[in-house]
């Protein structure tokens, strides 16, 4: 039986979400179950292979994401078959029906790291919003639900890591650290 067969065949289930509607979840939630698998292998391909003056905090955090994004594999996979549908969970699964880009397997600088990790957080963040507003759409608030639980941490997450480039990028961009031209200082904003 083909992937395409098994992906739109359902078990029976009392849930009084229809059977069209829930065929389209599983697809959807399989897509981010292979997501969320390959960018948890892609933060441990950082982990293990970080090298620079930010070693011990990055080779932490790295593994932490990883962790993080381990326990959303499993409640992306157990809504799945509650639905009634079947989880797509091996690693082939995830290499071939994943939306991220390959993780670049020649790069050890700390800062090339966050800066993968970072661009692939951005990505993965950009679908659960996609998928919040078609599970929303579909009538399956509790999956739009788990999504947004989901979304709320992967955008923090991405912060952290944006926070280790953005001094960098500031610089860049004006030379120098501190206030931008079109940013305000809060008293000239009137905060107090």
């Amino acid at each position: 039986m083909s992937d395409n067969t098994i992906s739109s065949r359902l078990y029976p289930t009392r849930i009084d979400i229809p059977a069209e509607a829930r065929v389209q979840i599983v697809v959807l939630l399989n897509q981010t179950l292979a997501a969320t698998s390959d960018l948890k292998t892609q933060a441990k391909q950082a982990h293990w292979n970080v090298k620079g003056t930010d070693f011990y905090q990055l080779h932490l955090l790295f593994d932490e994401l990883a962790g993080e994004l381990e326990g959303y594999i499993d409640m992306v996979a157990e809504r799945v078959t509650a639905l009634g549908g079947y989880a797509f969970g091996t690693a082939r699964a995830a290499a071939s029906n994943s939306i991220l880009p390959e993780y670049p397997l020649d790069i050890l600088d700390g800062k090339d790291h966050v800066t993968a990790l970072a661009d692939r957080f951005a990505s993965y963040a950009k679908h659960l919003r996609q998928a919040i507003d078609k599970t929303d759409e579909l009538g399956d608030l509790d999956t739009a639900h788990l999504y947004t639980e989901i979304s709320r941490t992967i955008d923090k997450r991405l912060w952290f890591l944006e926070a280790h480039l953005q001094v960098a990028e500031i610089k860049a961009e004006n030379g120098k650290a501190g206030i931008t031209k079109t940013q305000k200082t809060p008293a000239a904003a009137g905060v107090k």
